[in-house]
């Protein structure tokens, strides 16, 4: 049996697959990236065209208008100058509470005009005026006074009334050693004035002592004793007394008693 010459299959078609089939010929490449869609389809299936950039973050608004312009940026003041005027502000804001606090205050600061200090004592019939810085007090520290004035506890003077005597400097020697038992307590006690008196149109006597102590702590001490009758009236007993003796003290005290009316 004749055999039929052997043929070699020809290559194989690129267009042909395997078994003869024709395989389907490859898309082409379309612009603008693998897969793309033209303009033209996108219209219609709702995608953005493949050079534009995606739009999906903007507000719809912004698809047809545009995309919303910035606001223009804001001059910033420089920090020196804000400082400025940061400091001037407060300032002007710390003057006016000032002013209106000195305002407010003034009435309460300023002291009202008063007239000096004064004692009056209707039961021993007397009164007096008083230094500058003496003030009238309540409580007389010995029983009898009916009235009471001093300077810081530094200077003392009490007033009582008295009965009439037959002998004014006798009854002002005793009356005074009486009060410089009561009072000065010192350890040597020595006599530095006596002598009659006439104070307001009353006449008496005047005495005066000053008391030394042995110890540091008390320092010495004054003591002026005055008993005044005559013109009509009750007599009176007028003591001062201070501690240090000074002579400031002893003449602001020889004033108050002048002043007995």
């Amino acid at each position: 049996m004749d055999e039929r010459p052997h043929q070699a299959w020809p290559p194989e078609d690129p267009g042909r697959g395997a078994g003869g089939r024709v395989r389907p010929a490859a898309e082409p490449e379309r612009p603008g990236g693998r897969g793309a869609w033209s303009s033209e389809g996108a219209e219609h299936e709702g995608w953005q065209p493949a050079g534009d950039p995606p739009q999906d973050d903007l507000p719809p608004s912004a698809r047809w208008y545009g995309t919303p312009a910035a606001p223009p940026r804001r001059r910033r003041i420089p920090d020196r100058l804000r400082r400025r005027l940061l400091g001037a502000t407060a300032l002007v804001a710390g003057a006016a509470a000032v002013v209106a606090g000195g305002v407010l205050l003034a009435p309460r600061i300023l002291p009202a005009s008063t007239p000096p200090a004064r004692v009056s004592d209707p039961l021993a019939g007397v009164a007096y005026p008083l230094p500058e810085g003496w003030r009238t007090g309540t409580m007389p520290p010995v029983t009898e006074f009916t009235s009471v004035a001093g300077s810081g506890g530094a200077a003392t003077v009490m007033s009582r009334p008295a009965e009439p005597v037959a002998d004014v400097r006798e009854a002002t020697v005793e009356l005074t050693d009486l009060y410089a038992r009561l009072l000065l307590h010192g350890d040597e006690v020595k006599v530095v004035d006596d002598r009659a008196v006439t104070v307001g149109g009353r006449t008496g006597h005047s005495r005066s002592l000053r008391a030394e102590y042995r110890d540091v702590v008390n320092r010495p001490a004054y003591l002026r004793v005055v008993f005044l009758t005559g013109a009509g009236r009750r007599p009176v007993v007028v003591v001062g007394m201070a501690q240090p003796d000074d002579p400031r003290l002893r003449a602001e005290i020889d004033t108050v008693i002048a002043g007995v009316r």
